[in-house]
């Protein structure tokens, strides 16, 4: 269902009211809904797809992270390794579950960053604090570690030392959004749009 209101453009009660209750909803939205059910081969009281209000980490990794950046799915017996079959529009893409998703597909998620892991991102985010000058024990408080030396027991982390990092980390995402920015002004990823339209 979930899959259905982000293809439609509506919330899950959205889709649960043209379900249970259409006569309520709108006829373009009905229409829209009802339209993306069709291209989604849901089916009501189906199993229920991979998709869920919160992810365990590995589930997370496995089946959204990993995607997300290679384009494929995982091998997992019987099956093997698969690209991300996804309805192309709206882009970047919804990944299509279920009865032969490939079949009713209209497009493939290309990589990313092949060799990204979600724990990638604390060895960046580490590198970037490192970059930065940030102080041993701020860098652990964020990273959190635990320093059982002498010289971790009497240093302290400041509320200066954070206001500083926040500083800092502000401008390499400022940085990072002027280089997008400046491969294209708009991007059809509603969020990043709305970033780079802010300055």
């Amino acid at each position: 269902m979930v899959d259905v209101a982000r293809r439609a453009g509506v919330s899950t009660g959205t889709v649960s009211a043209v379900l249970n209750r259409p006569e309520k909803v709108k006829n373009a939205t009905r229409t829209d809904v009802e339209l993306a059910i069709a291209e989604l081969g849901y089916v009501r009281g189906g199993p229920a797809g991979q998709l869920s209000a919160h992810w365990r980490r590995t589930g997370f990794a496995t089946w959204l992270f990993k995607p997300a950046v290679t384009g494929w799915y995982p091998s997992k017996a019987p099956r093997p390794a698969r690209p991300v079959p996804i309805l192309g529009e709206p882009w970047p893409g919804i990944p299509v579950r279920g009865r032969n998703a490939p079949g009713r597909a209209t497009a493939c998620w290309l990589p990313i960053a092949s060799g990204l892991t979600p724990h990638g991102l604390r060895h960046t985010h580490k590198t970037l604090m490192d970059e930065l000058g940030v102080p041993k024990s701020l860098t652990d408080e964020r990273m959190g570690h635990q320093d059982g030396s002498v010289q971790a027991r009497y240093s302290h982390v400041t509320q200066l030392m954070r206001d500083r990092l926040m500083e800092d980390l502000t401008g390499l995402w400022e940085a990072a959004l002027d280089a997008r920015r400046a491969l294209g002004p708009t991007s059809p990823v509603q969020v990043l749009d709305y970033l780079l339209t802010m300055k």
